[in-house]
Parts: C-alpha cells; structure tokens; sequence
C-alpha cells in the first residue's frame, strides 16, 4: 500500500546531508509520496516532524551532530533523539532515526551512508 514519507533533514552539514539523504531514498519504494523539509539544525527536527504528524504515515530523521568542546553535543543528541522516540511512540508512527553523533569530521564523512539505515527500520516496521 503507498504510503506518504516526510524526510526532514538538517543540512548543517551539507555534504553529510547529502549522502544521509541519498543512501535513505535509495530504499523507499517508488510507490510511495516522499516529501523533504530541510531545516538548519538536528534541534529543529522533532518539532517539524511533530507539526506534520498527522499528515504522513511515515517519517525519517537525518542529520549529524559532531562533538566539539563544550557539552553541547551531548544535550542536542539526548533531546533530539528522545523527543523522536516520544513522537513515534505516542503517535504509534514509525520515525527512522538517521541522526549520526560523531567525535569528528572524519567519521562523519565515514557515516553519511547511514540514512539507509533508517530507512531500513521503518520499513522493517511497516511490515510487521
């Protein structure tokens, strides 16, 4: 059955975004409606994903988050993937997390890759 994707992604990093993005499409059937919203930052995910929760039935988050100096990337991780969680659950709608945390440039660009990961999940959940 077609399902409606909505895929917000954070292009703070552009070039990462790119690949997180192009791994995740790869695998969602043609059948299917995608739409993207970009936004600047992992934290304006989850509020994104909540304003469109009754429009779609399925949902991917991409994005990456690189540890630097101070804290900082530890409270955005926590939050945003916490507030994903609570969204999915409460709303019984699979939300793929493509959200990478790495310690450096270096994985990140190791990593992009990863969206597909996350769109491997929530197919895996529109199966069962």
């Amino acid at each position: 059955m077609k399902k409606k994707y909505l895929i917000v992604i954070a292009d703070y990093y552009k070039d990462i975004a790119k690949g997180l993005l192009e791994s995740a499409l790869k695998l969602i059937p043609k059948s299917n409606s995608i739409k993207i919203i970009r936004v600047p930052g992992v934290f304006e995910i989850p509020v994104t994903i909540s304003k469109n929760i009754k429009k779609f039935d399925v949902f991917i988050a991409l994005g990456c988050v690189i540890k630097g100096e101070t804290p900082h990337f530890d409270f955005i991780s926590q939050a945003s993937t916490n507030a994903i969680m609570h969204l999915s659950i409460t709303n019984k709608k699979p939300i793929g997390n493509g959200i990478i945390t790495c310690l450096n440039m270096a994985q990140a660009k190791k990593r992009k890759k990863k969206g597909a990961e996350a769109s491997k999940a929530v197919l895996s959940i529109l199966s069962q």
